[in-house]
């Protein structure tokens, strides 16, 4: 694989995005009436302009290590139809990862799966706060905001972290259609996991491939469980919502789902 030499990769206390550059989130229904609020951490594959691409051709720019492929077209769709308001960030996990405390030595990664990312080697403290501060911090902040409106106006909140997970990971291929994630807190993630074994023909991982931590993730650690939400973080295999057809299935089945486990979690909570 040819890439550019890491040397290319500027590297100064200069600000990050240009001025014509797209902000670093994605807001939408701010004002929904739902009680759902979804986030998409891994929405966007963009890079910015100043960062030449991190040293990396386009192919692998347009593979999983750089977005959640499909994840964005499943949340909006799922936003619209339940009337909830979506928040998503717009650039590339490898630029920073919103998913990852800032602290965490792969909150930006030198490698992923089995890609070096050249534009990430060698950064100093400045390059960082930079890249913290102008693409992590505001993605938060928004959340935040959106979360302590909510607060304020006495309305209930379920959040729901929208992701999407590769079918094949270090050639290893991978047999369930989607998985419901969780920590601490399983009281609707279990419902959501209920709900999606009533379709035999899906195989759904209770907590894996993957599962939420402190270490390895932020969004459901900071603004789910530390503000004691009720929360759910969904993974959709991507080779099944790559397209426009998939996202319209699969959002569809959320949208169900969805609904299905909030009736039943009030309806436990009263």
């Amino acid at each position: 694989m040819k890439t550019r030499s890491a040397d290319a990769m500027p590297k100064s206390t200069e600000g990050l995005l240009a001025a014509d550059e797209p902000p670093p989130f994605i807001e939408v229904g701010r004002q929904g009436q739902s009680n759902f609020v979804i986030v998409v951490d891994h929405a966007s594959r963009r890079i910015p302009r100043r960062l030449n691409d991190l040293g990396l051709p386009q192919s692998e720019l347009q593979r999983h290590i750089a977005w959640d492929i499909g994840a964005l077209g499943v949340a909006r769709q799922v936003a619209a139809a339940l009337d909830a308001p979506l928040v998503a960030q717009n650039y590339s996990r490898l630029v920073i990862d919103c998913n990852r405390d800032p602290a965490v030595a792969t909150s930006i990664p030198r490698l992923s799966e089995l890609t070096e990312i050249p534009g990430n080697a060698d950064l100093s403290d400045a390059d960082l706060a930079l890249r913290r501060t102008e693409i992590f911090d505001p993605y938060h902040q928004r959340v935040r905001a959106l979360l302590d409106e909510r607060l304020a106006a006495g309305r209930p909140t379920i959040l729901v972290a929208q992701h999407s997970m590769t079918d094949v990971y270090k050639g290893v291929r991978r047999e369930m259609q989607a998985a419901v994630l969780y920590n601490r807190d399983r009281r609707f993630a279990g419902l959501v996991l209920d709900m999606l074994r009533r379709e035999p023909a899906l195989t759904i991982g209770d907590n894996e491939p993957y599962f939420v931590s402190d270490d390895t993730d932020y969004t459901i650690p900071r603004h789910g469980e530390a503000r004691g939400l009720p929360h759910v973080e969904i993974e959709i295999r991507q080779d099944l919502i790559s397209d426009e057809a998939g996202q319209a299935e699969w959002a569809r089945r959320m949208t169900r789902v969805l609904r299905d486990a909030e009736q039943a979690f009030l309806g436990e909570s009263r």
